[in-house]
């Protein structure tokens, strides 16, 4: 049953407690926003004020070869400025990110009620939490977006714990990409004189979770966001795009770069 729009709380009981998401909402077929996910003028997107980066990717593979202090040096200095940087020849191999990416589109196609089960008020596991927006319950503005939350501890409990639709696939990925985050952790820390070695990268790496996000098609995307505005907490978030993208970058005031403040 598609909810009232005009009723927040027939909304918010739709979207969060039945699992539906923002999915459910256009899966309803609305034609605009619901007002809970209207943000306010100052958090809304213009994209007028935003250029297209053209800082290039940094190719990870040269780490290995002649030109590793350079390649070492581009890594340290995109940490030092914007905070975020494009990788290639990474290492982990594409046609584990496109079925990484089908695995998620496949786990926000379930029914509400599969995906439901994993709301963090009511999910079998402490390692599992599907939700939507970021605290729901709490936030002025809602966000345009559903997530799958799985932290690891070890492979048996990933096996165990993690959904079924997700963790053959992201659990594969987790660790193909932990030679790539040694790689960037290993260059980021030798600039500030420390080195790594497999006694002491697991603290420096910390908490490892995979988070897969869905935003789904928005009638007027220019009135809400996916993620609002942020800092991640983690040591280092290794993000997937698809072919859409719609990540933003803030350049900071006080950096020497051109076209601060975008």
């Amino acid at each position: 049953m598609a909810p009232s729009l005009d009723d927040e709380s027939s909304l918010f009981n739709f979207v969060v407690r039945d699992g539906n998401g923002v999915k459910g909402i256009v899966d309803s077929g609305i034609s605009k926003v619901p007002r809970p996910y209207i943000q306010p003028p100052a958090e809304q997107i213009n994209k007028k004020n935003a250029s297209k980066c053209e800082i290039p990717p940094i190719d990870l593979s040269k780490l290995d070869g002649p030109e590793h202090d350079e390649v070492a040096n581009q890594i340290v200095r995109a940490a030092e400025t914007l905070g975020f940087f494009q990788v290639v020849n990474h290492g982990v191999p594409i046609q584990l990110l496109d079925t990484l990416k089908q695995t998620a589109h496949n786990f926000f196609g379930l029914p509400a009620e599969r995906k439901a089960v994993y709301r963090k008020e009511v999910s079998p596991s402490p390692l599992v939490k599907y939700g939507t927006s970021f605290v729901p319950e709490k936030e002025k503005a809602l966000e345009w977006k559903d997530y799958i939350s799985m932290a690891y501890t070890n492979e048996n409990e990933a096996l165990q714990q993690w959904p079924m639709e997700c963790r053959d696939v992201a659990l594969p990925y987790l660790k193909t990409s932990h030679e790539m985050v040694k790689k960037l952790l290993d260059a980021l820390m030798a600039n500030l004189g420390v080195e790594l070695d497999d006694s002491n990268i697991d603290a420096f790496i910390g908490k490892k979770m995979v988070n897969m996000n869905f935003y789904p098609t928005c009638p007027n995307p220019e009135l809400t966001v996916g993620v609002g505005r942020h800092s991640d907490m983690g040591t280092l978030t290794i993000l997937l795009q698809d072919g859409i993208g719609g990540l933003y970058v803030k350049v900071p005031e006080d950096i020497d770069m051109e076209k601060k403040g975008e």
